[in-house]
């Protein structure tokens, strides 16, 4: 994996990769900015129609309403979906660490299998996973978790 790592930079692949994300990239921000000039307009273009059909004060009022009305939405939307965020962060953290843990028992069972107490040091790790086990399984709902 490492040789075609190293054959791809030195063939100049990775340059020609950097050029077009570079051009993809800048093609992209001037097609979203275009595109906002263009719902500018648009909306631009509702407000002098409305009014003329309602007035330029009562125009102006329901374009503001109906602008504060979607930046509710979008705040709201945006603190509901924080907490599951949050929540699934939290999980994957736990996983990540309970995975980090594990691959460190594995990786230094060779060396505690070395010495002259190596059953002993087994036995006593053990012991003090079963007694995590049992103090989570114990410990009330509102206490607050061990960290």
């Amino acid at each position: 994996m490492l040789g075609s790592l190293i054959a791809t930079i030195l063939s100049g692949e990775a340059a020609d990769a950097a050029r077009r994300a570079r051009s993809a990239a800048i093609a992209y921000a001037v097609a979203g900015l275009l595109g906002l000039v263009g719902i500018g307009f648009l909306v631009g273009a509702g407000f002098v129609a409305a009014a003329q059909r309602f007035g330029t004060i009562e125009a102006a009022l329901a374009f503001g309403f109906a602008f504060l009305v979607v930046a509710g939405g979008i705040v709201a939307i945006h603190s509901l979906t924080r907490k599951r965020r949050r929540k699934e962060a939290t999980s994957r953290r736990t996983a990540d660490i309970a995975t980090i843990a594990g691959v460190a028992a594995v990786s230094l069972l060779p060396t505690l299998l070395r010495g002259k107490s190596a059953i002993g040091t087994i036995v006593l790790g053990a012991l003090g996973i079963v007694a995590y086990g049992i103090y989570r399984e114990n410990r009330r709902k509102d206490d607050p978790p061990a960290e």
